[in-house]
């Protein structure tokens, strides 16, 4: 018979089942303890102030009993400050996780050597110290994933370093700066031992042979480090590998096809940025389950061999920046139905675009160009619906106003790079291209076609970047070009085009805000650090390219009305009058070339306030006076101003008379060291350092000409 409980023995009995649940004074006092050591605590302590009973502040869990702290996650709440040691008195705790703040510091020994925690992330902060220091921990610690990745921490990885670490199973050490041998001892220690990531550090030697005993290896990842040497067979015994990657090292030799065929799991194969020879070798075809395939930047030849074709569930082929050749032909690509991304930029390629290429029905971003291929595109490109980025320039593709009105219907193009290509050819000037509305970037330079600048360009409302270099264009530049309320970047030089800078070419209203569509960015840029990829959306940097026409009249004083213009290129015309006072308002310009015109006058004392101004040159018109000292005009060449005789200053050691002598303005002292200005020219293109878009990098930065890599 079950006892009676009234009002007051019900009372009682819920309060002492809610002190159970709460969770121990030890475990409050430590956490408060850590949440004190901080210098910035996002908030957390008058957070947790609204509950005494921390299994209820927030970021925290307690086991289902409630009488234990079973997990603390705190990422990104800008945390600043130390990672207290007293978290190591959580004897509950089995999952830590502090990612993605401002920690730093050491980490504590107090967390490394806890009995209890299982995983610890501490990636994305500043902590520092010696890797070294783990060589005192206790044997046989629970631990089972660490990521310390992204922080500043040194050392070496020894045997002894993690001889305590028995049950690790992933070990992401990427992003900081360790040095010495790539460790192999992992496999020894952890039976279970399956996730290595190491990449960006400045380990050294060669790839170790005795990752062929690491039988539960899955993930080994150690690039943009100092490797050298080839990779040796014994690795391709490690079975259970799906992800290899090396990229960006000192690696040598080929290819193996024997050993290869073992990692008949592999997923990812990443040996991009390294001094790999050889071809690829025929038993590729054997990895059924290979995604990725990443051999670009190497020294790697010969012709693809026609087993890639049974790779059926590749998704992405990067060969871009080899010596590859033969035709194209010999794979039938139809079968790769899952191909996202084929990229075979700067190669030695001949033949036509096969058509089993246009049967991948996934493909998003198709990268040809810089290589030998001729002919003419299919119109059974039509069906690759969901292609947005194409660049076919330097090649020898042939017959432009079909190019053109094939490629209208591919309804989601965002790139489309063609230059180099049509030598000759007229530039179609055809009404019924009425397509690429939602085209971003065109790019038809470098082909010398006739005729003039094309009215179906002013229905590209979405265009942000235009280039049209490098032609015979002749004829005004038009006013309709006021109707790309988006355009962003212009490069029309090396043309014939005739008339006044119309007021209408100033370029897309401060208002605007342009940016490219991030479904575009499939593939990244690269700069001449070779360790570095951007894939950051950025807003276009306002670039505007008049030169080498033969443009007359005067520059437009309204230029000075676009105020966040990087790069004004006019030179090489026929231009008169002043220089425009208002330039001084484009604070943010870092090229300014006007040289080779016919301007008078003087140089303005105002555009001492142009800060971040790096490349300036007047040379040969017809200025005079004295030339400004404050500023960035203390850095310029006197080549900048050759060809003016009439002009005077220390710079050109020709003295100017009293008469001369202005009045020096008052420059703006501001700090604006900050402003790194140009940080924002990576991420908006797909460059890789090779010859075809390292020409459209060139010309889009407008400022400094990236490396071939």
């Amino acid at each position: 018979m079950l006892p009676f409980f009234g009002p007051t023995q019900v009372m009682l009995l819920l309060s002492l089942v809610s002190l159970a649940a709460s969770c121990t004074e030890k475990e409050r006092s430590s956490l408060l303890q850590f949440i004190s050591e901080l210098s910035r605590d996002g908030g957390l302590s008058s957070s947790w102030r609204n509950a005494s009973d921390c299994c209820k502040w927030e970021g925290i869990v307690c086991s289902s009993d409630g009488t234990t702290i079973t997990d603390v996650t705190l990422s990104s709440r800008s945390l600043q400050g130390p990672i207290s040691p007293s978290l190591g008195n959580l004897t509950g705790l089995l999952h830590l996780d502090l990612s993605n703040n401002m920690l730093s510091g050491g980490l504590p020994m107090e967390l490394l050597s806890s009995k209890s925690i299982l995983v610890l992330d501490v990636s994305f902060n500043q902590l520092e110290g010696d890797i070294d220091d783990l060589a005192s921990l206790a044997p046989r610690q629970p631990l089972q994933v660490l990521n310390i990745s992204s922080n500043l921490l040194t050392g070496q990885f020894t045997s002894a370093t993690w001889r305590g670490m028995v049950n690790l199973v992933t070990l992401n050490a990427s992003n900081n700066t360790f040095t010495g041998k790539i460790p192999m001892h992992f496999c020894n220690i952890s039976p279970s031992f399956a996730v290595l990531e190491l990449s960006y550090n400045q380990l050294s030697s060669t790839v170790p042979k005795g990752f062929g005993n690491c039988s539960a290896l899955r993930v080994l990842k150690a690039g943009h480090n100092n490797l050298s040497g080839s990779l040796p067979d014994e690795l391709f015994n490690a079975t259970s590998l799906e992800h290899l990657a090396f990229p960006n090292n000192y690696l040598n030799g080929v290819l193996d096809g024997s050993p290869i065929t073992n990692l008949r799991n592999l997923a990812t194969l990443d040996l991009g940025g390294n001094i790999l020879t050889g071809s690829i070798p025929d038993s590729i075809g054997q990895l059924k389950k290979l995604e990725e395939l990443r051999l670009d930047r190497n020294s790697m030849s010969g012709e693809l061999p026609s087993s890639l074709g049974n790779c059926t569930n590749l998704i992405i082929i990067d060969l871009k920046a080899n010596n590859f050749s033969g035709e194209l032909a010999k794979v039938n690509f139809s079968t790769l139905h899952n191909l996202e991304i084929f990229d075979l930029v700067y190669n030695s390629f001949t033949g036509t675009v096969p058509e089993s290429i246009y049967s991948c029905r996934n493909l998003i971003a198709l990268r040809p160009s810089g290589n030998l291929l001729h002919g003419q595109l299919s119109p059974r490109i039509r069906n690759l619906k969901s292609l947005t980025f194409l660049s076919i320039g330097y090649n020898n593709f042939t017959n432009i106003t079909n190019t053109l009105q094939i490629l209208k219907s591919c309804k989601n193009l965002t790139v489309l790079l063609i230059g180099s290509n049509f030598i000759n050819e007229t530039m179609p000037d055809d009404n019924s291209i009425d397509g690429f509305e939602n085209l971003q970037a065109l790019d038809i330079g470098s082909c010398q076609l006739s005729g003039k600048i094309p009215f179906w360009i002013s229905k590209l409302t979405k265009l942000e970047l235009l280039i049209l270099q490098g032609n015979r264009l002749s004829g005004p530049i038009p006013t309709w070009i006021i109707s790309l309320n988006y355009l962003s970047y212009l490069d029309i030089s090396n043309n014939s085009l005739t008339g006044e800078i119309p007021v209408a070419i100033m370029l897309a209203s401060e208002k605007t805000a342009t940016h490219f569509d991030p479904k575009i960015f499939n593939l990244p840029v690269y700069d001449n650090n070779p360790s570095r990829q951007y894939r950051i959306l950025v807003t276009v940097p306002k670039t505007l390219d008049l030169s080498s026409n033969n443009l007359t009249g005067v520059i437009p004083p309204d230029i000075g009305q676009v105020k966040s213009l990087l790069s004004l290129n006019i030179s090489f015309n026929n231009l008169m009058g002043p220089i425009p006072s208002s330039i001084s308002n484009l604070a943010n310009l870092q090229l300014l070339d006007l040289s080779n015109n016919n301007i008078t006058g003087e140089v303005p004392a105002a555009l001492q306030n142009l800060h971040f101004l790096s490349k300036f040159n007047v040379s040969n018109n017809d200025l005079e006076g004295p030339i400004p000292t404050g500023g960035q005009f203390a850095t310029f060449q006197n080549s900048s101003f050759d060809g003016n005789p009439k002009l005077c200053g220390s710079i050109l050691d020709r003295r100017c008379s009293s008469t001369e002598v202005g009045p020096v303005s008052i420059v703006d002292r501001k700090p604006f060291g900050s402003k790194v200005i140009f940080a924002i020219a990576f991420g908006v293109f797909f460059g890789v350092g090779v010859l075809y878009d390292q020409m459209v990098l060139y010309r889009y930065f407008g400022l400094e000409k990236f490396v071939l890599t």
